[in-house]
Parts: C-alpha cells; structure tokens; sequence
C-alpha cells in the first residue's frame, strides 16, 4: 500500500492517543490530523486533504454519520471508515447509505484496524467482524429484495462514471488507476448487479441514486 494520510475523529482524546499510537506503528501510514467532533473533521478535512479518515459516530455538534455525507460529497476521494462501539443494524445501514468505506467496532483488535484500512484504500468494503449475522444479512439485501454482496467504494464509483458515458481511460485517469484496474472493477461490479451491458449499468445507477435520469 502506498503512504496513507490519515485523520482521526474522536471526541474522547484518550481515544484519539491510542488510535496515533497504533497507527504510529503501521507502515506506510502518517496522522495529519485530529477532530474532536464532525463539523472539525470537515474543516481538517479541508486542510489537510487526507487519504482516509477514522471517524467516530457519536460526537458532540455534529456527530460523524452528519459530517460524513458532507465529507464525501466535498471529497469524493476520502475514504471514511466508521468506529463505534454501536453495532445495530440502523447505524450500520445508514453509514454505508451515506457513503463510508467500512464499518469498524471499538473493540475490534488493532490488526483488523490495520485491515480495515487497508481494505478501504483498495477501494473495497470493510465491515467489522464482530458485527451480528442479521445485520450483515441486512446489509447484502438490496432495495428490490434480492440478496447481493455490497458493491465496494471503488466499484460504485466506477459504474457512476461508466454511467455518465465515460470511457475506460478517463475513468482510469479521474480515479487515478489503471485501465486494467478499472476493467477489473467493472467487470466484478457487472456481476455482482446481475447486468451484462452499459444500458443495465445505467439502469442501476439511475435506480440506485447515483446519477440522474
């Protein structure tokens, strides 16, 4: 994995130390960055443009799942992974609605902190494993009923752009991947959606809220 810039938002400063000094020893990750609270992870957010940010749910002023969609729609290519010691199927649903790369619990050991990282920077879907059978169960039910894994981070962006009529090498280009990558990205999203040519892409994403008719 290439360097990862990493904030931390927490408003317990115990926390946050324990969480620098795990990182401190991860390699290839550097901490930019601290917030006590949401509306101060978008203001550092802004500052200092990091790759992911650790983000608890439950904070003083604004609470993470409030700044999330914030975040992500002021920039797109942050990966955010929730932490929370909360593991019910309405916060889990409603992070990943909003846009968060992974779904972490407190409790979780420090290498599946390290996982989840590494997880979202490949732009995939991390969700802790301590999480409770019915709600991962939840999280794979799609609106129309059917069962399907979650499309990753990366894959949703993916179809949006395949959607918008880019081609593969400006998508490759706007997300900063290769082509090779990109194809491979499609291709699993393809499946996993269950379509086979753009017009079903553009069909789900139309349907699904990622780009507008």
């Amino acid at each position: 994995m290439t360097r990862c810039r990493v904030l931390i938002a927490d408003d317990h400063q115990l926390v946050r130390a324990g969480l620098r000094l795990l990182l401190s020893e991860m390699a290839g990750i550097e901490v930019v960055g601290e917030a006590g609270n949401g509306e101060e992870a978008c203001t550092l957010c802004q500052a200092t443009l990091p790759d992911l940010i650790l983000m608890d749910i439950a904070m003083p002023l604004v609470g993470g799942l409030a700044a999330l969609p914030r975040i992500r729609e002021q920039h797109p290519t942050v990966c955010v992974v929730m932490l929370s010691m909360l593991d019910s199927e309405e916060h889990v649903l409603e992070a990943f609605r909003q846009g968060a790369a992974g779904y972490l619990l407190k409790d979780a050991a420090p290498a599946e902190l390290e996982l989840a990282i590494h997880a979202a920077m490949r732009g995939d879907t991390w969700l802790s494993a301590a999480i409770t059978r019915p709600v991962v169960d939840c999280c794979l039910v799609r609106s129309d009923g059917n069962t399907t894994p979650p499309l990753s981070r990366r894959q949703q962006e993916v179809l949006r752009l395949l959607a918008e009529g880019r081609s593969m090498k400006e998508i490759a280009f706007a997300l900063q991947i290769s082509v090779k990558t990109v194809e491979t990205h499609r291709a699993q999203a393809m499946q996993r959606i269950g379509v086979h040519d753009i017009a079903g892409v553009v069909r789900y994403a139309i349907r699904h809220g990622m780009v507008t008719a």
